[in-house]
């Protein structure tokens, strides 16, 4: 396979958002073959202080680019170097709207074909799990003089290229390359938000448009490829693409596991779209209730499971309550007027169609309608709590070294903490526990995984 004239180009900038934040370095290889015709490069005046913690991830110091000129200075050198060339970098999603963006605040437009030489080498090498920069140089024994500038990462990727020509046949470079390759129109402008920094760990996030509007609230077990795949997929329904289209900002919450991201989604639901807690009616049964009617409807929400007695159901409203225990009466020939479903008094109507067994016209003892309405009620009864106390649920993710623990009792959240001396506040103190039907749903699922359960800790 014969490459094409190439731009191999990497940046560094003070941060991972191309509306707010400035390049540093950049580096341009131009490529035609397999032979590499120019080297350029430049450090970049980004007009803003660089923070620290990108000062130590790079090396490149405030210092070290106050004398150096801003990317305006820079703009058509950059610019001739980027014509009639296909644009190559490794994830070149972020340095292509890096660029795009620069040129915009001056007016210019820009295009270019873009290879992504981490798509590249996912199709190149699929059996391999990652294909970060990072993960290359260990892979194929390259020696890296300084890591994230510009130059050196630059090479690392020519390098890359061309062993790749070496050891792969044309048909298989060839596909990987198709895979990899797209036209610069086409690459998606991200909204606002750190998005290419987002961490792989689970998470929750938020997408407003440009006036502020909610426009979506979700979570995620990887949050970088959820979120970023939502404004890259081109394979997304109509309305999926007309809501990417209109997210102008991207707010997001990394978690150290998918218990805590799902917990953070419903609290940003019931936050910022004031949406209410779910109700939670259960039909209580009065066992020793003389008269109809032996159930009665008990909300649920805010009490302690511990209390409850002879409560069955978790249903969310007074009319899903009613149709599951009209079906019930159905299957097993049960009295609506001793269950309560009709009121008055006097024999049921289904009686008189024969199904009702007639406890409610003396033709039945009703120690026998009620056996039958203990097995019906079976199926309503919910989850018991399957632990003898209360349960830590330890969570972390070894990428962001984020950790957080959920105490947990009676399927009610006593609290989370992400240190231990907040766990050891919390378990000294622990607040009452109060059931939250929503809560209860999420971490029920959650334990139904049998992988979860190694994140359990019994207290």
């Amino acid at each position: 396979m014969h490459l094409p004239r190439l731009a191999i180009v990497d940046l560094e900038t003070t941060g991972a958002d191309p509306s707010r934040d400035r390049i540093t370095e950049i580096a341009i290889l131009i490529t035609e073959g397999d032979q590499l015709i120019e080297t350029w490069t430049s450090l970049v005046n980004p007009g803003m202080p660089i923070p620290q913690r990108i000062q130590d991830l790079i090396g490149i110091t405030d210092e070290m680019v106050a004398a150096a000129p801003p990317f305006e200075m820079l703009a058509e050198q950059v610019l001739a170097r980027l014509s009639d060339v296909v644009f190559v970098a490794h994830n070149a999603r972020f340095d292509y709207n890096f660029l795009r963006a620069a040129f915009d605040r001056m007016g210019l437009v820009w295009t270019a074909p873009v290879l992504c030489t981490v798509k590249f080498s996912r199709a190149l090498d699929p059996e391999f799990p990652r294909h970060g920069l990072d993960a290359l140089i260990e892979r194929h024994g390259y020696t890296i003089d300084a890591r994230h500038r510009a130059l050196d990462d630059a090479q690392i990727v020519w390098r890359f290229l061309g062993d790749s020509l070496k050891r792969a046949d044309r048909e298989r470079l060839q596909k990987a390359w198709d895979k990899a390759h797209s036209i610069g129109n086409d690459m998606p402008r991200l909204p606002r938000g750190d998005l290419e920094a987002l961490p792989d760990s689970p998470g929750a996030w938020v997408y407003r448009s440009a006036t502020g509007q909610l426009l979506d609230i979700g979570y995620a077990r990887d949050l970088r490829s959820q979120v970023l795949g939502f404004f890259t997929n081109t394979r997304h329904s109509l309305k999926n693409k007309k809501v990417a289209a209109a997210v102008a900002d991207v707010e997001t919450w990394p978690c150290a596991g998918e218990l805590g991201a799902q917990l953070k989604e419903l609290q940003l639901l019931r936050s910022l779209r004031d949406q209410a807690r779910t109700r939670a009616l259960g039909w209580r049964w009065m066992r020793r209730a003389t008269q109809a009617p032996v159930l009665v409807l008990d909300d649920l929400a805010g009490s302690d499971p511990a209390d409850w007695q002879d409560i069955f159901g978790c249903l969310r409203g007074e009319r899903e309550a009613t149709i599951a225990l009209q079906e019930l009466s159905r299957q097993h020939k049960l009295c609506a007027s001793r269950l309560g479903l009709e009121r008055g008094g006097g024999p049921c109507q289904a009686v008189h169609l024969g199904r009702c067994n007639g406890v409610c016209v003396g033709r039945e003892a009703p120690e026998i309608h009620d056996a039958r309405l203990a097995t019906a009620l079976a199926a309503l009864r919910m989850k018991p709590w399957p632990f003898p106390g209360a349960i830590l649920v330890r969570e972390h993710h070894a990428g962001s070294a984020r950790s957080e623990t959920h105490v947990v009792d009676q399927w009610c959240l006593l609290g989370s903490a992400q240190s231990e001396s907040a766990l050891a506040s919390l378990l000294e103190k622990p607040p009452a526990r109060r059931f939250d039907a929503d809560i209860y749903r999420i971490i029920s699922r959650w334990l139904a995984a049998p992988e979860h359960l190694t994140q359990v800790q019994a207290l």
